[in-house]
């Protein structure tokens, strides 16, 4: 077998068993960043012939249960369908989650071709539309802590066939989990953050400065500006915008 053969088999294989599943015959390739993760998200949609994606952590607070985005396939950004299905906050598909691990799609038309493959579909549900006039379908995953949420695709010439489900739900399990023990592990590694501190944080995220935090919350602007130099010492992060990033993946701040 030449090196270009064996070069385009590990790479097939490596599609088929992401993060490290064993394959006779070569090396387990662990993901350790959220990059890897994205990559075998290109995958599946790929397989899929999905447009986009993206994957999403349902809140652990019971009364206000809602998708947070963790990355997309807009990564490193954060794509405008993200934000739009994490601010609709669906109450029918965050309740789902803690219930059942049946894929849930959903069709604005039903007339597109995804539409009625989906129809096809054994051991589905269907759901309202999370985004207008889009086709898509949502895998239930769960991981360790308690962690649970969704692997979306989207796109309105998806092809999937019932025995292609299985499979294509145990690869977003295994990406989930993957970033799932990521997110643990920088979770663990963050101290207490104060409420008044993450205060000043998401005040900050919205575009407010120094003096305008100040005036919001009833602090000088020497507090405030303390508490965000806390903040983002607490996180590891540069500056205030990269603490920012940091908390809006972790889900401190909404």
């Amino acid at each position: 077998m030449t090196q270009a053969a064996v070069a385009s088999f590990s790479m097939a294989a490596e599609r088929q068993r992401p993060f490290g599943s064993s394959a006779s015959g070569l090396e387990q390739v662990p993901a350790v960043t959220i990059p890897d993760a994205v990559r075998r998200c290109r995958w599946i949609a790929a397989d899929l012939n999905a447009s986009a994606f993206g994957l999403f952590f349902v809140s652990p607070s019971v009364e206000r249960a809602r998708l947070t985005p963790c990355f997309d396939s807009d990564h490193p950004c954060n794509s405008p369908m993200a934000k739009f299905i994490s601010d609709m906050s669906s109450e029918e598909l965050t309740r789902h989650s803690r219930m059942s691990t049946t894929p849930c799609w959903w069709s604005s038309g039903g007339k597109s071709a995804a539409a009625r493959r989906f129809e096809k579909l054994d051991w589905t549900t269907r759901i309202a539309p999370l985004l207008p006039e889009t086709d898509g379908i949502a895998f239930p995953v769960f991981a360790e802590r308690n962690q649970c949420g969704f692997v979306m695709f989207f796109g309105n010439d998806m092809g999937l066939e019932s025995d292609q489900l299985p499979e294509i739900h145990a690869r977003c399990f295994t990406v989930f989990t993957a970033v799932a023990r990521i997110r643990a592990d920088d979770c663990d590694a963050i101290p207490s953050v104060s409420k008044r501190e993450l205060e000043c944080l998401k005040l900050t995220a919205n575009g407010l400065t120094s003096e305008e935090i100040a005036t919001r919350l009833k602090l000088s602007v020497h507090t405030a500006n303390q508490y965000l130099t806390n903040t983002t010492q607490k996180l590891n992060a540069v500056n205030r915008m990269h603490a920012v990033a940091k908390a809006l993946r972790l889900g401190l701040i909404e």
